[in-house]
């Protein structure tokens, strides 16, 4: 039964109930101070999220990159103070022979590497994306490479190359190729050395391709066999376009992994790592880099080296960019 309200003896309407405070339901009334807090706690608590990282990334990030760049113009030795050269170093890298070497076996070696790495990949990955018997297994088998350790990786490949024992001349010896000197020799060396860098990523990027074949409609396979298209006609005229963004980004991580390569050949060298070889036959320019800065105590030139691979990489960003405008704009149109 609804409850009336009685007016005053003199007619007058009765007095407002005053505000009532937040109930238990966390009801809030404007103009108060909780309200004020709700409000600066939904304004607030998102870049208290994203704030660590933020932090994380100006301490180790963008500082050193920064502090790289000032050094990039200085002449400073290990223990001494810094001297104004301004682009010295970087007019000394370009009349560097030793530089141009290094930039050279980074592009041959990234090349060798990379190339047969993406097409074992999309091979591997078409064979996985149909149902085999224990398909599962074979997935996990063939990122195995990728989960071992460069240190372990490297040892093991140096000694199957090793020139006098190593079970690679072994068999070419026993069809009657003579051996070859796989640590001196300038190609010998950086097929060696691609050999360990293609054992390691192809099958990361065969689930890579992989994960992509999957996302493709099984419309457009049924359709082609429809049409009388054979399983490679399918993998050519279907899966290759279907997957082609995800193509071009392994080509470009895998250039830029390429560009930084500085584990595998310093420890397949052993003792002149550091150096490429004997004769810098496979220096890249990170190990130049490392060089230039531990060694021989050039911080300067070393940060030099670290910029112009920022540019190096910055070019192959841009040049991403543009090829996926370009397919865009196809498609499209």
């Amino acid at each position: 039964m609804a409850t009336s309200v009685r007016a005053r003896p003199d007619g007058s309407p009765p007095p407002a109930a005053p505000p009532s405070s937040p109930g238990p339901r966390g009801r809030r009334f404007p103009g108060g101070l909780r309200s004020t807090l709700y409000r600066w706690d939904i304004k607030a608590i998102p870049y208290v999220f994203v704030t660590p990282f933020f932090l994380t990334f100006a301490a180790f990030g963008l500082f050193p990159l920064i502090y790289t760049g000032w050094l990039s113009l200085h002449r400073v030795e290990l223990g001494g103070d810094p001297t104004w050269k301004g682009l010295e170093n970087y007019t000394d890298l370009a009349t560097s022979e030793f530089f141009w070497n290094a930039l050279f076996n980074t592009f041959t070696i990234g090349v060798i590497a990379t190339v047969p790495q993406l097409l074992m990949a999309l091979g591997l990955a078409h064979l996985l994306n149909y149902k085999l018997r224990g398909r599962g297994f074979f997935r996990v088998a063939i990122l195995a490479p990728y989960a071992t350790s460069i240190a372990a990786a490297t040892l093991v490949f140096a000694q199957l190359f090793n020139t006098d024992y190593g079970m690679i001349n072994g068999v070419l010896g026993w069809i009657g190729i003579d051996p070859v000197n796989w640590e001196s020799s300038k190609w010998p060396a950086q097929i060696a050395i691609s050999v360990i860098v293609t054992w390691r990523w192809t099958g990361y990027n065969a689930l890579i391709y992989l994960a992509a074949m999957q996302a493709v409609p099984q419309d457009l396979y049924e359709a082609a066999s429809l049409d009388g298209a054979s399983r490679w006609r399918q993998f050519l005229s279907v899966t290759i376009p279907s997957i082609r963004p995800t193509i071009l980004f392994t080509i470009v991580v895998s250039t830029i992994g390429a560009t930084q390569l500085f584990g595998e050949p310093m420890l397949f060298g052993g003792s002149v790592g550091i150096s490429g070889g004997s004769g810098n036959q496979f220096q890249t320019l990170s190990l130049l880099m490392y060089e230039k800065g531990w060694v021989t105590g050039a911080l300067g030139q070393a940060s030099a080296i670290a910029w112009v691979m920022l540019l190096l990489l910055l070019l192959v960003g841009g040049v991403q960019a543009l090829v996926s405008r370009h397919n865009r704009t196809k498609l499209g149109g």
